[in-house]
């Protein structure tokens, strides 16, 4: 069977962001998984304006050129792990954004969160999964919270999260539900495929 493509996108863009250690990190830790093709994707690469479309993607085409690439390279995936730095009690700007530029392409797939800041994004990822529910996916229960006793000394260069070992095992937790949650909805999708064609 094909391994579920995941999506591990930063949510941040701002200079001197501490995301690109949780995101690396979460990547190597889904490569050494090994149930995934795993690709990192950076919203700095898809800088689409706050959102002034006519109307919801889920309604009508988004004229945007790096909104419909954006589409694209979601469509393409079968599920996502999603960085999320606290501000304010909530995710980034940036990051709910990019989850309102598409739509039915976030349908029917799971979605993990790797939360940072105050008391580890724990606030901002139980936003993204309200969130997540309302665009049809399936967030995962289990997450890793990346608290400031830990963010502090990665962000000053003293550590590195591999490091931490609770954090390790936290990850392949969350992993573990991850794939599961992957190749099932892989397997409902292909099978709602094949119903359409034979309608």
């Amino acid at each position: 069977m094909t391994k579920p493509k995941i999506g591990i996108i930063i949510g941040s863009t701002r200079e001197g962001r501490f995301a690109d250690h949780p995101a690396q990190w979460i990547e190597a830790q889904a490569k050494m998984h090994g149930a995934f093709d795993v690709e990192l994707i950076d919203l700095r690469d898809f800088p689409m304006p706050f959102f002034d479309e006519a109307a919801s993607p889920a309604w009508v085409p988004s004229k945007n050129e790096t909104a419909q690439r954006w589409q694209k390279k979601i469509d393409s995936l079968d599920g996502f792990i999603m960085t999320a730095a606290e501000y304010n009690h909530g995710p980034t700007a940036v990051l709910k954004n990019a989850i309102d530029y598409a739509s039915n392409e976030w349908n029917n797939k799971p979605v993990a969160f790797v939360g940072y800041g105050g008391v580890g994004g724990a606030r901002a990822v139980e936003q993204l999964r309200l969130i997540a529910v309302e665009l049809q996916m399936a967030p995962i229960r289990s997450g890793v919270h990346i608290q400031w006793a830990v963010y502090e000394p990665v962000a000053k260069g003293e550590k590195k999260l591999e490091e931490f070992e609770f954090l390790n095992d936290t990850a392949k937790g969350m992993l573990d539900q991850l794939a599961w949650w992957a190749n099932a909805l892989m397997a409902a999708r292909a099978k709602d495929g094949e119903q359409s064609k034979a309608a």
